[in-house]
This record gives structure tokens, C-alpha cells and sequence, in this order.
């Protein structure tokens, strides 16, 4: 065989650097024929600080675009009371938006569509298609106080009454396998069902005199047998999602109890789904509350 010219010899080593370069790009969390643990681990080793702040944050709609959530890697989006993109705007109008957004999501490096749906569009059929998963809450607590003015949102003052309801998460999210792993969330059908999330983690319901948002002063014992047992039963029972108090627990405001939110919810009691927060929770950690604004 005659010696290669130049020319060809470039076009080797060129060809070689593109072949090593394409080696290089490969993500194993991209892979769908890896297992799930792994994809989760080499997504969570690549991704930087500001890729998990924004990947934790929800921002309202009207302050949305397909440039923001891109520039900084929001996880989802949220419709407030009276934040519709149009008068009586229709599903589909909700859709392509939807939609835009998730280009926006999508274009980052990470390649990760918006987690959460936005509350306006529940309930209308043809929302899957923009790949939106609806997103369904309820109050998971045991109201201790009739003072506080949220108990409406709590099935009863018995935390055994409570913990019976917790059979909403199967018929929001589907009938968990029996073989299924317990504490790993679990929804039957994208199509027909919806995630379910358990709220407020923990003991929103019991805070002194029964004001809103206040401390609730209770020892472990008292915790773990009144305020805890729904959210493990609803653990259990494969939800998908837990939101956490405004309250403080102790003297320690919830939204930034690592103890509880990370420690006991996830280590001890290893709920493997997503911990949320309230609306503007994270604000309302300092006093005067830290506004963080999108420019």
C-alpha cells in the first residue's frame, strides 16, 4: 500500500477528533436504555448550583417566557388566581403556550421539560399532548386548632380520619403495583391520571393560638404521632409530590428546616418524589420577606 498523502492524513485526524469529540458528548442520563438510578445520577453530577436552583423554582405565568425559563433552567411554571394568558382563553391556547415554554426548557443543556403542569389547565383532556403533567393538591394535615382558619382544608382534627384519606393518591395517581417499591412514586397512566401531592409538611395545622403561618411548638413524640402519620401513609402509598409548610416547626421556619425537609422526609422516611414549595415560601423565610424577581 502506497504512503497517504497529506490532504488525507488531515482528513483522518479530523475525522478521528469528530469521532472522539461525539464519544465525548455522550450523557448517559439522555440514554433511556440505561436504568433509571443511573441517568438520575449522571444528570444530578453534571448539573451546576444554578442548573438545581432553577430546576427547584416554580415562577408565576405572566412572568414566564420561553428565554427566562431557558436562561435560568426553571422547573416549572405556575398559573395564579387570575393569570390566564387570555380572556376566556381555550385548551389549546393554553397549550401552545405550554408549549413554547417547554422549547424554552428543552433547549438548555440539560434537555429537561417543565416537571409540573399549570393549575388553569386541569382538567381539560388534550393538555397531555403539550406534555404538561397536571398536578393535583390536597391537605394531608390534621387541623388541631379550630382557630385556624385553614381548616377547611383538612379532612378532620383525627389524624386517623386523615390518615383514611390519604386513599386519594391511588385514585389520583392509579393502584400501586404491589411488588412496587415503597416511597417511590408511582402514576399509571400519563393520560388519565394526574400527580398527586400531599400538603403541608409538617404540622401547618397546629401552630400557637392557630395563626396562619405561625411556630408550631410540639416535641418529637407529639410529631411523629399526630402530624406525621399521613404523610408517610401517603409516602406509602406512592405520591408524587410533597409541599412544605409556611409555618415554622419549633421555632425553625419549614422552608428552610433541612433537618425535616431533607433529613427525616427523605433520608428517614425515603421519599424518593419531589419536595416543593409554597407559594413565595422561599420569600418568606426572612423577615421582611426576600423577594427574588426575574428580569
Amino acid at each position: 500500500m502506497g504512503k497517504l498523502s497529506m490532504p488525507i492524513k488531515c482528513l483522518m485526524a479530523v475525522c478521528l477528533w469528530a469521532a472522539f469529540a461525539e464519544a465525548e458528548e455522550y450523557m448517559k442520563y439522555r440514554d433511556p436504555k440505561q436504568p433509571l438510578n443511573m441517568r438520575i445520577k449522571d444528570l444530578m453530577r453534571r448539573m451546576t448550583l444554578e442548573e438545581n436552583i432553577g430546576q427547584m423554582t416554580q415562577i408565576e405565568r405572566v412572568q414566564a417566557s420561553p428565554t427566562i425559563i431557558k436562561k435560568y433552567f426553571i422547573g416549572s411554571v405556575i398559573s395564579g388566581a387570575g393569570s390566564g394568558p387570555a380572556p376566556k382563553a381555550s385548551a389549546e391556547y393554553w397549550v401552545k403556550m405550554v408549549n413554547e415554554y417547554q422549547k424554552g426548557a428543552l433547549s438548555t443543556r440539560l434537555g429537561i421539560p417543565i416537571i409540573d403542569g399549570i393549575d388553569a389547565i386541569h382538567g381539560h383532556s388534550n393538555v397531555h399532548k403539550a406534555t404538561v403533567f397536571p398536578h393535583n393538591t390536597w391537605c394531608h394535615q390534621v387541623c388541631r386548632d379550630p382557630r385556624w382558619g385553614h381548616c377547611y382544608e383538612s379532612f378532620s382534627e383525627d389524624h386517623n380520619i386523615v390518615r383514611a384519606m390519604t386513599e386519594m393518591i391511588p385514585g389520583l395517581q392509579g393502584d400501586i403495583p404491589f411488588h412496587a417499591r415503597k416511597g417511590v412514586p408511582f402514576v399509571a397512566n400519563v393520560n388519565t391520571k394526574v400527580v398527586a401531592c400531599a400538603k403541608h409538611f409538617v404540622g401547618d395545622c397546629g401552630t400557637v393560638k392557630g395563626i396562619d403561618a405561625n411556630d408550631t411548638i410540639i416535641d418529637f413524640h407529639g410529631l411523629l404521632s399526630i402530624h406525621m402519620p399521613p404523610f408517610l401513609d401517603s409516602i406509602i402509598k406512592g405520591v408524587a409530590t410533597v409541599m412544605v409548610a409556611y409555618s415554622s416547626l419549633t421555632g425553625k421556619k419549614m422552608h428552610a428546616n433541612r433537618d425535616m425537609d431533607i433529613g427525616f422526609l427523605k433520608n428517614k422516611l425515603k421519599f424518593k418524589g419531589f419536595v416543593e414549595s409554597d407559594w413565595k415560601g422561599i420569600d418568606s423565610i426572612t423577615n421582611p420577606p426576600q423577594l427574588f424577581l426575574f428580569s
